[in-house]
């Protein structure tokens, strides 16, 4: 029962990796480029013309750090070849993680128990009659 499982998330479902035409397409056409900290490869056709990404893990686009979005944009020519060195101010890439445990979830929401605080009194409604 694990291989047909397996077969049928390989064919039907493109958010837990990358398709078997585009696997094929890859294999057949790509050649690889790099690979970024999370484990994503990077490949282009042989003329050039054409990038893409194999996620390692769930389809995500937010996965995709700047410098390698830049590069499958074509904004820059050359691929990263390492890491760019980091500044004080910046923060580690991070994907989008909404709807995961890792959320932003401020005050008052109904996962960190709704209770809001209490309203300031400068807020009018308004009415249609007034």
């Amino acid at each position: 029962m694990g291989f047909v499982k397996l077969l049928f998330r390989l064919i039907f479902t493109w958010w837990n990796n990358a398709t078997p035409g585009t696997l094929l397409s890859t294999r057949l056409h790509g050649v690889r480029v790099g690979t970024d900290s999370f484990g994503n490869r990077y490949y282009q056709n042989k003329e050039g013309s054409r990038r893409w990404v194999l996620f390692k893990g769930t389809v995500e686009a937010s996965r995709v750090p700047a410098d390698w979005y830049s590069w499958l944009r074509k904004t820059v020519q050359e691929p990263p070849r390492s890491a760019a060195p980091q500044r004080g101010w910046e923060k580690q890439h991070q994907p989008n993680l909404t709807g995961t445990e890792g959320a932003y979830r401020p005050a008052g929401s109904l996962v960190r128990g709704g209770i809001r605080a209490a309203a300031t009194g400068d807020y009018e409604p308004w009415s249609p009659h007034a």
